[in-house]
């Protein structure tokens, strides 16, 4: 995207560097606001409230910007050896609380791998991560992130490493990149931390075996865990995107200002030492927060009587988070919401918009009168032609085979 129609420079602040200014177009690459609200209204709400059964604690009052001319950085643990649900549950459900506002909202920082991959993206649905907002991880992107106005930020800090430590390390918080201790230095904004409890049981009993991560990682994958579901991949291939039902509770922990920890220096006065201590400190106080909560919440991490209650309660969208669906409704979703876009331009002069104000202001009372998918088995062979890969979610050995050579 050129630099010149960036949509997103009248979001980066005006004291921004030029080279800020000119990268601000990534913030733009195929992110969708009209995407985002119509896929949690109409799938991702269902899934959180009725499989994932998600909770927020403590964000009742969302946290406000210390510093108005930059964003919060929202940091947590992950979920080790699962697909990235708990980021896809976290964001979405915040969205939703925030009442569909995008300033209150995060946009998440993300390995590069989750985008570069085709079949890391869910049920290979294209560009899914950048049209929830996503932005690759790197120092530059995360720099412009820093001057957006558009959002808060969401990072998880330990990286690759803490969502690939294996089910033996669950809840064990792997060392703290100290990019985000960095940023929040510079540009003198708060950390709000918040411990996910139960993400651990996403995939649980599932380990990690670095000599055969070394090898999928050259296929585009940061990890492959190595347990039960592995062993059924080949069958179901379909099950490379499976979430066990934990019960996701978010648990917020106490603001971090580590610029006001370091004297309120400016960040080239600081020394690496100094960085590397405090992000120890950070590090032990993350800890204890996730301990403290799941200690409180984590101890029924299933609580496989509260899944049949909900499900029995709405059993006329019980597909809607029955996990054999997914990839038809994933899909199906999509295919709906070109149509969504359709009317959309049509109400806008036949041109869908750019911005992402003008995307959510159009497309909220489409969604908001359609309100729900159907699945009937004529739509679901429609979506089936129209989708055939598919298909190969669902076939032994060939479907993996598909899987892992798409790029």
């Amino acid at each position: 995207m050129s630099t010149s129609t960036s949509v997103s420079e009248d979001l980066i602040i005006k004291s921004a560097p030029k080279e800020i200014k000119d990268n601000a177009h990534i913030l733009d690459d195929y992110f969708d606001a009209g995407y985002a609200y119509s896929i949690t209204q109409i799938l991702l709400k269902h899934i959180n409230e009725g499989y994932f059964r998600v909770k927020f604690v403590g964000f009742d009052n969302i946290p406000e910007r210390n510093n108005p001319d930059h964003p919060l950085i929202f940091a947590s643990n992950h979920s080790g050896m699962a697909f990235p649900w708990d980021a896809i549950s976290f964001v979405s459900g915040l969205f939703e609380k925030n009442n569909f506002e995008m300033k209150n909202s995060v946009r998440a920082i993300t390995a590069p791998a989750l985008s570069r991959s085709q079949f890391m993206n869910p049920f290979m649905i294209k560009h899914f991560w950048k049209r929830l907002g996503a932005i690759d991880a790197t120092w530059l992107n995360y720099e412009t992130a820093m001057h957006y106005n558009g959002s808060n930020i969401l990072v998880y800090p330990e990286g690759v490493p803490g969502i690939g430590k294996g089910f033996n390390n669950k809840y064990t918080l792997q060392r703290l990149a100290t990019s985000t201790l960095r940023m929040s230095i510079k540009y003198k904004t708060d950390i709000i931390p918040f411990a996910t409890v139960n993400g651990e049981f996403i995939n649980p009993f599932s380990y990690s075996v670095s000599l055969l991560n070394d090898f999928v990682q050259k296929l585009g994958i940061p990890f492959l865990p190595i347990g039960f579901m592995t062993t059924l991949i080949p069958i179901q291939p379909w099950l490379f995107y499976f979430a066990f039902p934990a019960n996701l509770t978010f648990v917020r922990g106490k603001r971090i200002k580590p610029y006001e920890m370091l004297g309120n220096r400016n960040i080239e006065d600081i020394s690496e030492e100094e960085i590397l201590e405090l992000s120890e400190v950070i590090h032990d106080q993350m800890q204890i927060e996730l301990q403290k909560a799941v200690d409180l919440y984590g101890q029924k991490p299933y609580n496989l009587w509260d899944l049949l209650e909900v499900s029995l309660k709405n059993m006329s969208r019980t597909f809607k988070f029955f996990p054999a669906l997914w990839p038809i409704l994933f899909n199906k979703h999509k295919d709906d919401f070109e149509k969504t876009k359709e009317k959309a331009a049509i109400s806008n002069g036949g041109k869908y918009p750019k911005k992402m104000e003008e995307q959510l202001e159009m497309v909220q009372p489409i969604v908001d009168h359609d309100k729900d998918i159907e699945i009937t088995v004529e739509t679901v062979v429609d979506t089936l032609l129209d989708n055939p890969g598919i298909v190969l979610f669902y076939t032994p050995i060939a479907g993996l085979l598909h899987l892992f050579s798409s790029k």
